[in-house]
Order: C-alpha cells, then sequence, then structure tokens
C-alpha cells in the first residue's frame, strides 16, 4: 500500500505528544482519524494544557486526511462504547487501525518519592488512565476488528523491556502497555489482527519543550538543562514509524513485537522532521547506562 486512503484510524489519547504526532502522519497518509482526549476548546483537561482535540484533528485534514475530534474520557467505559458505536454507525463498522496512546499521567507521577511514600492514590490513577482505559478501549474496538477479520492495534509505551522505570507505578503500566500487545497479539492471532507495542526515545513533546523553556526552531538549548535532551526526536518520529506499519501489507510479522522509532527508522529508512535519524538505544547504551 502506497496509501492509507479508505483506512479508518482511532487515535485514543491524540491530543498532543506522541498521539498528535501520529495522528497527524496517518492523516498524511490519507487516512480518517478519529482523534479522542479529554480536552477541547471548550473544557480544559486536568493536564493544564492548551492543546485541543479540534486542533490535532485540524492538522489531520490539513496534512491530507480526514480528522474527527472527539472527547472521551477513555476510563469511563460508556464514552468509550458510545465512540465505538459512532464509529460502527459512521464507517459502516469498519475499524483498520487502534493506537491506545491514553496517558496523561506526568502530573501524578512523583519521581522523588520510593514506593510508601508516594501518593497511593496518584499512584492508583496511573493504573487507571494508562492501564485500564486501554483495556477498555481495546474491549470495544476488537469487536469491529474481528467482524472484519483484520486489524492493527498498537499499544504506546516507553521502553522496550521490562526493567525499572525510576518509579513504580510508571514502570508498573509501560510494562503492562508492553504486555497487553503481547497478550492481545496471542489472542487475536486467528483473526488477522495485529497487535504491537510501540516506544519512542526522549520524546521532544510540546510538555518538554515548555518544561525546558524552548522551541522546536532552538530545542537544542534545552540540553544545558537536561543534557540528555540532545539525543531528542520530535512526535513525528514515532509518527512516522507508525505509518510505515500501518501501510506495511506484511505488518503482521511483527504481532507480538515490542519496536521502537529508531528501530522501525532503520527497517523503514526514514528520518525525523529535521532529517535526522535519531537512535535512543545506541545513545542510552553509551551515555545513560
Amino acid at each position: 500500500m502506497s496509501t492509507l486512503n479508505g483506512k479508518i484510524a482511532v487515535v485514543a489519547g491524540g491530543t498532543r505528544g506522541a498521539g498528535r504526532g501520529i495522528a497527524i502522519k496517518l492523516g498524511e497518509a490519507g487516512a480518517t482519524v478519529y482523534v479522542t482526549g479529554r480536552s477541547t476548546r471548550q473544557e480544559m483537561s486536568p493536564m493544564q494544557r492548551k492543546e485541543t482535540i479540534e486542533d490535532t484533528a485540524k492538522f489531520v485534514t490539513d496534512a491530507g486526511g480526514h480528522g474527527i475530534p472527539i472527547q472521551v474520557d477513555h476510563t469511563e467505559e460508556k464514552q468509550v462504547e458510545g465512540l465505538f458505536n459512532r464509529i460502527n454507525k459512521e464507517q459502516n463498522g469498519q475499524l483498520d487501525i487502534l493506537i491506545n496512546d491514553i496517558w496523561g499521567g506526568d502530573p501524578l507521577t512523583n519521581w522523588e518519592k520510593p514506593f510508601g511514600e508516594h501518593d497511593l492514590q496518584d499512584g492508583l490513577q496511573i493504573q487507571k488512565q494508562a492501564v485500564q482505559s486501554h483495556i477498555i478501549t481495546s474491549h470495544y474496538a476488537v469487536p469491529l476488528m474481528k467482524k472484519n477479520n483484520k486489524g492493527l492495534i498498537i499499544e504506546i509505551t516507553d521502553g522496550t523491556d521490562n526493567t525499572y522505570r525510576g518509579n513504580l507505578y510508571y514502570s508498573l503500566a509501560k510494562i503492562s502497555n508492553i504486555h497487553l500487545a503481547q497478550a492481545l497479539a496471542a489472542d487475536l492471532k486467528n483473526y488477522r489482527i495485529t497487535s504491537v507495542a510501540v516506544t519512542p526515545g526522549f520524546l521532544r513533546s510540546e510538555a518538554m519543550l515548555d518544561l525546558f523553556g524552548v522551541t522546536e526552531e532552538n530545542w537544542q538549548e534545552g540540553a544545558k538543562v537536561e543534557k540528555h535532551f540532545i539525543a531528542s526526536e520530535t512526535p513525528f518520529y514515532i509518527g512516522e514509524a507508525i505509518k510505515h506499519l500501518a501501510l506495511d501489507t506484511d505488518v503482521n510479522r511483527f504481532t507480538g513485537s515490542v519496536l521502537s522509532s529508531w528501530q522501525l527508522s532503520e527497517i523503514y529508512n526514514f528520518t525525523d522532521i529535521d532529517g535526522t535519524k535519531p537512535h535512543w538505544g545506541n545513545y542510552f547504551e553509551e551515555n545513560v547506562n
């Protein structure tokens, strides 16, 4: 396939960051993309960020696809059920791609507090937002894919293995996302549904740019605040990775795998928007480990 024209995608958690980059890149290939999240132009989410699902949907359309914003709190089962009922009706039962990128855990994660001192309710809320929401979303998406005997489910995670990520609740959520992808791959192998987990490297998201007081134009200055930021990548890098997976007619060869933006850049030979090929895996081994 050279385009995703006629393909229907859901980017759950598409308001900003990786989700926005993925949604735009799927639109670039011609897909119809349902962009879901809590932040709208009328209602700001607890993240207190300016980005909205309407903005992402417009970017999708501007890129060449069809962006459809729908406000959904993916921890609320009835809202998720309503989303997929609407897609079933509007798209005649078609759903080709599901991206599970629901997170919202940054303000809930206290990196300075070890387990036992970390706020318990915040820790449990991370599991609700970043794990339970993914389960609920896949639960209502999978029947549409089963009916059509095909589909691609992608769990966006952080990291490629089960090692500790510096905070128990954060680790538990991200490792759970990996296992969700692996378990879905096993459960759905007879339905031609591919399930993988994909991680970005050090993501140069809107929030990270703000945190380091830089813009995309002068982002390298952020390395003066956090030296490892020099190896960061834009959300469009993982977006390009997901786009290539969605276009790959033999994508099922990856089912059950944990993939990365840098690994997929080598497989499909694409670059970030500035023409570089960030490789967080190599950088981490040489400079962080």
